[in-house]
């Protein structure tokens, strides 16, 4: 989705190749025991049910998107952590979709357990908008495929390995009864960046030796605390700044051009090293402000992908591919993706510059998932999603442990950001907590446990 701007937010974001499908079954077979009937299609008069989950800007915008679709769409229910936030989306969806906009006051849900009794005002083969913090994911997830509910799941899916097998397990189980999952990595459907990772799979610059993922940007601030809120309050408002709750940054924000950067090559990787730390930044939270992580592949090429989050430095978001005989720049954040002859990126040099007609990414993606459930055309992206999601976990599992990290160690991986997630309450202590100067655990490379 494409998030809109949230009035109540004082800054910072709101809120391989082969998987061991019995494992992820065996973890995810209680939320998904009692199988309902597989989900009708639904003709393209009916009127479609929609639930927003997580009603920050990334919630706001996707349900914008999905109201913006072929066909009569109704948004029914919503759910939040935040009353302050849900009125606050509700209102900007009001304003602009008038029409398509039915939530009153008893289908309004606030509270860890809101996104259950949101699902539960839809009927069967109705839609649901999943746009909480990543940790909440693989739950929401699987209890929305349990309900019979088709799915928008916003990125990042899920911040550990564990998490990782929920959402596969839960996505085949959807397969199974005919429920289509869309995700958000909506640059899969850039026209201009599927032409342009079309020409280099037909050959345009050689083949591809080295991939080059990037966000390197200032800094993000934490929220001041609300003198009403808990620890657990001030971390999910903040949830871009503990790895618990969003993976690292890393993970929440370099999925999309890590995604790419696979995309570009074809394959996902083997392994990764990395490194990373906080060298700049004092705010009370978990963040990094640096990575670096090494990836290979199964052929031996490399692909780097660099965050940073430091003010005062050169920036760039997008990917750059090199080939035997040339390179690329495309990816999120790229205006117009080019390729090149040679490895120098100048305009002398260029060989293409995409000039076709521009989609708007954020809505095709909504617009796809919408068509498939109307005419019953298999939509399923929760394999590739959890692929890019995996890539980027292993990242920052050996960034911050300083080993390096195999596919397999970190699919099959259980530790667990955050342990009996599902149990949590408003009133529960967080996962981490601050020692006695308000401080917060930081991974230490060479010191943190890796798997």
């Amino acid at each position: 989705m494409k998030p809109i701007p949230n009035p109540s937010r004082q800054g910072g974001p709101l809120p391989r190749r082969q998987f061991l499908s019995q494992s992820g079954r065996a973890v995810a077979g209680a939320a998904l025991a009692g199988a309902l009937p597989r989900a009708g299609y639904t003709a393209e008069s009916h009127t479609l049910d929609v639930a927003l989950i997580g009603c920050g800007g990334r919630g706001t915008g996707a349900a914008a998107q999905a109201m913006a679709t072929q066909g009569p769409v109704r948004l029914r229910a919503m759910a939040d952590f935040f009353e302050r936030r849900l009125s606050t989306s509700l209102e900007i969806l009001r304003a602009q979709s008038p029409d398509r906009v039915d939530v009153p006051p008893d289908r309004r849900f606030v509270g860890l357990d809101g996104y259950r009794q949101a699902m539960d005002s839809l009927s069967r083969g109705s839609v649901v908008i999943l746009a909480t913090p990543p940790a909440f994911r693989p739950i929401h997830l699987e209890y929305a495929v349990a309900r019979g509910l088709h799915v928008f799941m916003e990125k990042s899916f899920a911040v550990d390995g564990p998490g990782i097998r929920r959402i596969l397990a839960a996505g085949e189980e959807a397969e199974r009864r005919n429920l289509k999952i869309a995700g958000g990595l909506m640059t899969r459907h850039s026209a201009m960046n599927r032409e342009a990772v079309q020409r280099i799979h037909d050959g345009a610059i050689g083949n591809v030796v080295t991939v080059w993922p990037y966000r390197v940007h200032g800094t993000v601030k934490t929220l001041a605390r609300d003198p009403g809120w808990n620890e657990l309050a001030w971390q999910i408002a903040n949830y871009s700044s503990f790895t618990w709750l969003n993976g690292s940054f890393l993970v929440d924000w370099l999925i999309h051009n890590i995604d790419v950067a696979c995309w570009v090559k074809d394959d996902w990787p083997v392994s990764v090293q990395g490194m990373g730390g906080r060298q700049v930044r004092d705010e009370p939270d978990q963040l990094f402000d640096h990575y670096m992580a090494e990836y290979t592949f199964r052929d031996g090429t490399r692909m780097v992908a660099q965050g940073r989050l430091i003010d005062g430095c050169w920036e760039f978001f997008g990917v750059q591919a090199h080939g035997s005989h040339g390179c690329a720049v495309l990816g999120e954040g790229v205006p117009l993706p080019r390729l090149f002859r040679g490895h120098q990126p100048t305009p002398e040099n260029r060989l293409w510059q995409f000039g076709g007609e521009r989609n708007d990414p954020y809505q095709t993606e909504h617009d796809l998932l919408f068509d498939a459930i109307r005419n019953d055309r298999p939509w399923n992206e929760t394999r590739r999603c959890a692929f890019a999601n995996l890539a980027a976990i292993m990242g920052r599992m050996a960034c911050e442990s300083g080993q390096r990290i195999t596919w397999e160690d970190a699919l099959n991986s259980n530790l667990e950001l955050a342990p009996n997630l599902d149990a949590l309450t408003p009133d529960s202590p967080p996962p981490v907590m601050p020692d006695a100067r308000g401080r917060y655990p930081i991974a230490m490379p060479g010191r943190t446990r890796a798997v």
